[in-house]
């Protein structure tokens, strides 16, 4: 049966993580002293998320997948992914910076980690402090430099810091050098995969004592030495009862609906599932051609909703201030 699927997000301690997206949430473990990861729709294989609402409550995003194939995500994706969920969608918190890091692109880490690649993109919400983030090289750099500018702590001198605010968009495509700074919080929309390499991360100890570990190996292997490639950070202006289009890619593409009063989406052209993700406010969806007895879902910031690919005809209903992140795979 196909209903719009709701799923309990996987939460992560970080040693990094703040303490603003674990207040939207009731099921944070006891022993966690913040919450930096939240993610909504997950098919990762150790976190799965799972579905909270309706008849399904309980499965996870792969038995969604095995059971419905085509029917959840669209034909074009089943047949590229098979019964592989393409996309990974978080939010992160972070009080303090993150650690310098890089991803691979899909052919490097299918052939070396039998994972797909991570492109991703982040979209900036409300924070308490002064948010920035660290996007691609300022000039032309080699392994040599890298190599120096980590053993002495100036690698970040070497990198393009941008001061980022509400609704701002960075795009970060796989082998861009980035990081987010503290008092950060953004969602974000990327491929399939968990695979960070580490470039520097402030001589910081784990929980076990020791310096968490780096990947240089990788990350010079995957890493684009230039300072001129497709990353991006740039501001965007919701358009009221309107779509913006945030970022359309080979990987996703991301939208922002921000209604004030009740709003219709026909999907009827699209092949693929369609993903909202709530970063401001309130809402009820509706698959007005649903088979469940009850086709609608709340959702409020933090909470993302999966709405399988053989349904078209959604309803969304704001209540006061509602922003959602529109997401889908064009192929």
């Amino acid at each position: 049966m196909l209903y719009p699927f709701k799923f309990r997000p996987q939460l992560f301690h970080k040693l990094w993580g703040g303490h603003t997206i674990e207040k939207w949430y009731d099921h944070v473990p006891a022993d966690y002293e913040n919450v930096g990861e939240a993610w909504v729709i997950s098919d990762i294989e150790k976190y799965p998320t799972e579905v909270s609402n309706g008849p399904h409550t309980g499965d996870s995003l792969q038995d969604l997948l095995e059971v419905y194939m085509d029917e959840l995500v669209g034909g074009k994706v089943y047949e590229t992914f098979g019964n592989q969920f393409p996309l990974l969608m978080k939010f992160i918190d972070s009080e303090d910076d993150l650690s310098i890091q890089v991803h691979p692109g899909d052919d490097f880490a299918i052939e070396h980690e039998k994972s797909l690649g991570k492109t991703e993109m982040w979209y900036v919400l409300p924070a308490k402090g002064s948010s920035a983030i660290y996007l691609g090289w300022k000039q032309q750099m080699n392994a040599s430099l890298i190599h120096a500018a980590i053993a002495d702590g100036t690698l970040s001198d070497y990198l393009r810091e941008y001061k980022v605010h509400e609704g701002d968009v960075a795009f970060i495509p796989a082998g861009t050098v980035h990081a987010m700074r503290k008092d950060t919080i953004v969602a974000e929309i990327q491929e399939n995969s968990d695979l960070t390499y580490r470039l520097y991360d402030y001589n910081r100890v784990g929980n076990d004592g020791k310096k968490r570990p780096l990947k240089l190996d990788k990350a010079m292997q995957v890493m684009d030495f230039s300072p001129k490639n497709e990353a991006s950070c740039v501001s965007t202006v919701p358009r009221f009862d309107g779509v913006v289009n945030l970022k359309k890619t080979p990987f996703f593409t991301t939208n922002l609906l921000s209604p004030t009063r009740p709003i219709q989406r026909d999907y009827m052209l699209l092949d693929s599932f369609v993903a909202y993700m709530c970063v401001e406010g309130q809402c009820k969806v509706t698959a007005l051609d649903g088979e469940a007895e009850d086709n609608s879902v709340s959702l409020k910031l933090g909470e993302a909703v999966l709405i399988p690919a053989a349904l078209n005809d959604i309803l969304i209903e704001p209540q006061g201030h509602c922003k959602l992140l529109e997401v889908y795979v064009e192929l």
